[in-house]
């Protein structure tokens, strides 16, 4: 059954997080004077947001959520998915300034190569295909069985999330976010891209992961095609929710914009 008092402690998680703990505190606390304009001051709310975003992160994949979704039910890992698409992605882009991003992404040689990945269309593609490869049957129960592909896994939908939310949230000035008109088409496609494999995994008459088929029931009256439905719908509301939550963020400040126009 489920240890709750077990938590991952295994030094490439716990290590990785540190270690980017550590160089934000470095590139924000003794680098800033060389990395940012004259007299900028230390962002609180962006270390807020982006330790917040670490914190998210190790709370999907190292707290006891990961052996539940490892081990019973498919809801669960659902749940871990969705921590590191939506917050943790989303406070890690809003933990960085422009000036701890830019020097590195403002190189020639990678800004043409970024230029592409990080438009709309390349960012919707990259998301949409990482997110539904990873749900076939055969990749998917893979990641259950094997910690290494199941690390990969995990790493892969937070940086498909990372390109996801990059038009939206771009820290960069050299590959900045795209006007709001944009942003509210680009979150559309978007979730019509992301149908097909909420219908896959809703509809399915069959029990698509064995591993969640045959493991023990955690709830008596919770069958594995109830677990399975939950997890669909999981899917598409939590994407729903965080979609339009956005799109009206962005109609929001779309029309502030042109309000302010109007009065110029």
């Amino acid at each position: 059954m489920i240890d709750w008092r077990h938590w991952h402690n295994e030094p490439y998680l716990v290590g990785g997080l540190v270690f980017l703990g550590w160089l934000w505190a470095v590139l924000a606390g003794p680098w800033r004077a060389r990395l940012a304009p004259a007299g900028t001051p230390f962002p609180r709310h962006r270390a807020w947001a982006f330790y917040g975003s670490l914190f998210v992160f190790y709370l999907a994949v190292g707290s006891p959520l990961d052996q539940i979704g490892e081990r019973f039910l498919f809801s669960a890992h659902m749940l871990q998915h969705q921590l590191l698409v939506y917050p943790a992605a989303i406070l890690f882009l809003l933990g960085l300034p422009h000036w701890m991003v830019d020097p590195v992404l403002g190189r020639p040689p990678l800004v043409r190569g970024l230029r592409g990945l990080t438009h709309p269309i390349g960012c919707g593609v990259i998301y949409t295909l990482v997110i539904s490869l990873w749900h076939a049957p055969d990749a998917y129960d893979l990641a259950l069985r094997n910690k290494l592909v199941h690390v990969l896994e995990h790493v892969s939908f937070f940086g498909a999330a990372l390109f996801y939310w990059w038009p939206l949230l771009s820290p960069s000035r050299v590959l900045p976010p795209i006007n709001y008109g944009p942003q509210m088409l680009y979150l559309l496609g978007v979730l019509i891209a992301m149908t097909p494999i909420f219908a896959y995994i809703t509809f399915s008459e069959n029990i698509l992961y064995p591993t969640y088929e045959y493991a023990p029931r955690l709830f008596a009256n919770f069958s594995p095609a109830a677990d399975q439905l939950l997890a669909g719908v999981m899917m598409k509301a939590g994407g729903m929710g965080v979609a339009l939550t956005a799109f009206g963020a962005s109609f929001y400040r779309w029309f502030q914009a042109g309000e302010r126009e109007r009065k110029m």
